[in-house]
């Protein structure tokens, strides 16, 4: 099967993940725990996983699952499904819409399907490394050549000190005509409808980064890691449109 195959189970994915989260979006009496690595977990992200598991063992019982909240299961599959049901809990259990759900499916081991869902904004956007789209029509990243010009991006201005050069991000963002917080998942959908000209996180799980491959690429955006690597084999991404993404890295790594 071709991943277009694949498309509509996608969809189907985001849109029944979408509607279990829902409910507990504001829910005053959703508890929130702390896993060992210090990051919130709730309820909603382990029933939409759980969910999305069922669905994928129902339809396409040789698939192997890469999740956030539970163990890997047939991962050396030839096809295998990466999920993130909440990227961005921090925003979730604070009542900031900017969180959503990402869907990767890989193929021997490189991802050629991304989804990212919002479902309060009702945003679902999918790129296949060759087109992306925001519901249904298609979307690019806008030309940018200056980072004086950029709308510079990121999920928490803290992290590059913590785990990269911390002194050259300063530096770069200074520069910037705008930088916000707009971050997690929805800041790479926001670069790649052309609304942010660069969006890094400076660590990152491979629940975070796979989606985001086939999507960033479909838009016409360059994605790596920190570094200018493989994203895929990385722990940190650096998105941004082609006129920018070469002076970011060079900026990033001095």
């Amino acid at each position: 099967m071709s991943p277009d195959a694949y498309r509509s189970f996608l969809t189907e994915l985001a849109e029944k993940s979408g509607d279990f989260l829902l409910p507990f979006f504001t829910d005053p009496t959703l508890k929130v725990e702390t896993k060992s690595d210090g990051s919130p977990v709730t309820a909603a992200d382990r029933g939409a996983e759980q969910l999305m598991r069922d669905l994928i063992a129902a339809r396409f019982p040789s698939h192997g699952v890469i999740g956030e909240e539970f163990p890997a299961k047939n991962a050396d599959a030839e096809w295998v499904w990466i999920l993130d049901p909440i990227d961005g809990t921090k925003a979730f259990i604070t009542g900031v819409p900017l969180w959503g759900t990402l869907i990767a499916l890989l193929h021997h081991g490189k991802p050629m399907l991304g989804a990212i869902h919002q479902p309060v904004l009702r945003q679902l956007m999918i790129g296949d490394g060759k087109v992306t789209t925001l519901n249904g029509a298609a979307v690019r990243v806008r030309p940018c050549a200056t980072i004086e010009a950029a709308t510079f991006l990121t999920s928490d201005p803290l992290n590059p000190a913590q785990y990269q050069n911390g002194a050259a991000y300063a530096a770069l963002t200074a520069s910037a005509r705008l930088v916000r917080t707009w971050g997690d998942c929805y800041g790479y959908l926001l670069l790649a409808s052309g609304r942010a000209d660069v969006m890094c996180d400076p660590i990152m799980n491979p629940w975070d980064i796979a989606a985001l491959v086939p999507i960033v690429r479909g838009a016409g955006g360059v994605i790596t890691d920190w570094q200018g690597g493989d994203p895929i084999s990385g722990r940190s991404i650096v998105a941004a449109v082609p006129g920018l993404h070469a002076q970011v890295i060079t900026a990033l790594n001095p």
